[in-house]
C-alpha cells in the first residue's frame, strides 16, 4: 500500500521520489523541446533538473528540521506529485529557480523559532527573496512573509526590522553595478521586469482546470484540519504553522496578479500545501480513505495526459 510505504521516513524514499521527479521532468520536457538536443541544451536541462531536485531536498530539510510534519515522506511525495499534476510549473526555468530561492528564504524564516542568529536569518531570507525577484518579479510578494515572521515570532527589537531592507539593498547594489558595467539601461530593465495581469483566460484549459481543482480543493479541505490542529501543537511551534498559512495566501496573491496565468505560478503553493496536506494525512484514521486520497493524486497526472 502506498500510504504504508511512505508512512515512515526511509532513505529509499529519496531514491523513489528522485526517480519520480526525473520521470515527470523528462516526459514534460520532451513534449515541448523543439530544437535538436545538443550538449549545451542537455547541460541546461540537467542543471534545471538538479535545481528541481535540490528544491525537494531543501523543502524536506525545512520540514523535518522544524517538525512541521511527523517523521514520514508524504511531504516530498506530494511536492513531486504536484509537479506532475501541474507540469507547467516545471517547464519554466526562471520560475523554478525563483521558487528554489523562496524555499531557501522560507527555511531561514521558519528557523526564527529558535530565537538564535535573528539578524543573520532575516538578512539571509530577504537576500534570497531579492534574488528570487530577479528571476520572477512577483516573488517580491514574499517580502511580506519576512515582516509577518517578525510579528508572529514576537521579535520586538526595532533594529531587526531594518535588516530585511539591508538584504534588499545588498542585492540592489549588486544588480545596479552589473547593469552599469554592461551598459544596460536601469529604467528599461526595471519597467521590463514589472508586469501583471488580471486576465484568467489562459487558465481556461482542461489540464490546468483539472490540476488546479484537485490541488486547491484537497488543499482547502486539509487546511480546515490544519488550522484546527495548530492548537494541539507545542506552543513554540505554533508560529511556524501559522507562517505556512500566510505562505499559502501569498502564493494565491501571486497567482492572481502574475502576468502569464498559464499555471506556472502555482509552484509557490506546492511547498505550503504539501505541509498542510501531510498534516491531514497524518490524522486520517481510515487507511482506505488515506490510500484512496493518495491514489487520486497519483492518477491525476495520468488522467491529465489523456485529456
Amino acid at each position: 500500500m502506498i500510504s504504508n510505504f511512505f508512512s515512515k521516513s526511509k532513505p529509499i524514499h529519496y531514491i523513489v521520489v528522485s526517480l519520480m521527479l526525473l520521470l515527470v521532468y523528462v516526459v514534460n520536457k520532451f513534449k515541448i523541446l523543439t530544437t535538436d538536443i545538443d550538449v549545451i541544451v542537455a547541460l541546461k536541462q540537467l542543471g534545471l533538473f538538479l535545481i528541481c531536485l535540490l528544491s525537494v531536498f531543501v523543502f524536506d530539510f525545512l520540514v523535518t528540521r522544524n517538525n512541521l510534519t511527523k517523521k514520514n515522506s508524504y511531504n516530498i511525495v506530494l511536492f513531486v506529485l504536484f509537479f506532475a499534476i501541474l507540469p507547467q510549473t516545471i517547464l519554466n526555468s526562471q520560475i523554478v529557480v525563483a521558487n528554489f530561492f523562496v524555499l531557501l528564504a522560507l527555511r531561514r524564516l521558519i528557523s526564527l523559532r529558535t530565537q538564535k542568529d535573528i539578524k543573520k536569518k532575516l538578512f539571509d531570507a530577504s537576500f534570497w527573496i531579492s534574488i528570487a525577484t530577479l528571476f520572477y518579479f512577483w516573488s517580491s510578494v514574499f517580502f511580506v512573509l519576512v515582516f509577518a515572521a517578525l510579528l508572529i515570532y514576537a521579535i520586538t527589537d526595532l533594529k531587526n526590522y531594518l535588516i530585511p531592507i539591508l538584504g534588499i539593498a545588498t542585492v540592489a547594489v549588486i544588480l545596479i553595478s552589473y547593469l552599469i558595467i554592461n551598459e544596460i539601461d536601469i529604467v528599461s530593465f526595471a519597467t521590463g521586469s514589472f508586469d501583471f495581469s488580471l486576465d484568467f483566460s489562459a487558465l481556461n484549459s482542461k489540464p490546468i482546470i483539472v490540476g488546479s481543482t484537485i490541488l486547491l480543493s484537497f488543499g482547502l479541505w486539509a487546511l480546515f484540519y490544519y488550522i484546527k490542529n495548530i492548537k494541539s501543537q507545542m506552543k513554540s511551534y505554533r508560529p511556524s504553522f501559522k507562517l505556512i498559512i500566510i505562505t499559502v495566501i501569498l502564493g494565491l496573491v501571486i497567482i492572481a496578479v502574475g502576468p502569464s496565468k498559464d499555471g506556472r505560478e502555482f509552484i509557490f503553493l506546492f511547498a505550503p500545501l504539501s505541509i498542510i496536506m501531510t498534516n491531514y494525512l497524518e490524522v486520517i484514521s481510515e487507511k482506505w480513505f488515506k490510500e484512496t486520497l493518495l491514489w487520486v493524486i497519483i492518477l491525476t497526472p495520468v488522467a491529465i495526459l489523456l485529456l
